[in-house]
């Protein structure tokens, strides 16, 4: 079996398509390009497997939903998903997300970007198999040990998201920079829930620990932010500040 992964990209802009291939041919996937039509994405899923598929939501035939759903009853592997579309709308973003893609990108983007971030969700999912090594066990108890300290409840939902979200922070720093295209989407895929849920468990979580944490912990972590007064660390501070913390006291103990 091939190490190299396979890419679907169905799309009829020929100049957008191409460019698409060439970018991710150079960094080493082998790229298949069909026209855009859900029937023919259906009809080479089923004959191939696939590591990626890059479609639009709208497309002849069968749109976007319409094949992710086929994909989710009829395929032992589901590829990752990725999905175009110009429609520029959280709620409608959601909808996409919870209907089984993987990211959601809005016309216009560049080729480049494109690859880049089929190469990243790739790396991400095939490559580096997060949660599951005893690596990735250790920094598990380490940031549950940690929010212990802080205060923040176990038993609300906010604590499993805010955890795996630190996991994955550790992990890859990239997922810091896009907290809510790729950090939030990823979590609330792995939970079956929607992004906007797991932005709104993670600052309850935060709001709790803030209210009824250890004032103590809670400057040893976020110091500058008590003593500053100028509230609680958003959502991306708190889970960047732990992160980094984490890492650094790998580094030290490496």
């Amino acid at each position: 079996m091939s190490d190299v992964m396979r890419v679907l990209i169905a799309e009829d802009s020929d100049a957008f398509g191409k460019a698409c291939k060439k970018e991710l041919d150079q960094r080493g996937f082998e790229t298949v390009l069909v026209s855009k039509n859900g029937n023919k994405v259906i009809e080479c899923v089923e004959s191939q497997h696939y590591d990626v598929v890059l479609m639009d939501v709208f497309m002849s035939g069968a749109d976007g939903v319409e094949v992710m759903e086929h994909m989710a009853s009829s395929l032992a592997e589901k590829p990752l998903v990725m999905l175009l579309s110009a429609i520029d709308n959280n709620e409608f973003e959601e909808q996409m997300i919870k209907a089984g893609a993987d990211y959601y990108f809005i016309k216009p983007v560049s080729p480049q970007n494109v690859a880049k971030r089929v190469e990243n969700l790739a790396s991400w999912r095939y490559d580096k198999q997060k949660i599951v090594t005893n690596r990735e066990t250790d920094v598990e108890l380490i940031i549950s040990d940690i929010m212990r300290q802080i205060g923040v409840p176990a038993h609300i939902k906010g604590y499993q998201y805010l955890r795996t979200s630190i996991m994955l922070c550790v992990e890859d720093a990239d997922m810091m920079g896009s907290v809510t295209k790729i950090l939030y989407p990823t979590v609330a895929k792995m939970y079956k829930t929607t992004s906007s849920r797991v932005e709104r468990a993670i600052r309850h979580a935060i709001e709790v620990a803030w209210d009824r944490g250890d004032v103590d912990v809670l400057s040893s972590y976020f110091g500058y932010t008590i003593q500053s007064q100028r509230g609680k660390p958003t959502n991306s501070e708190f889970i960047a500040m732990i992160a980094d913390k984490i890492k650094l006291s790998m580094r030290n103990t490496a």
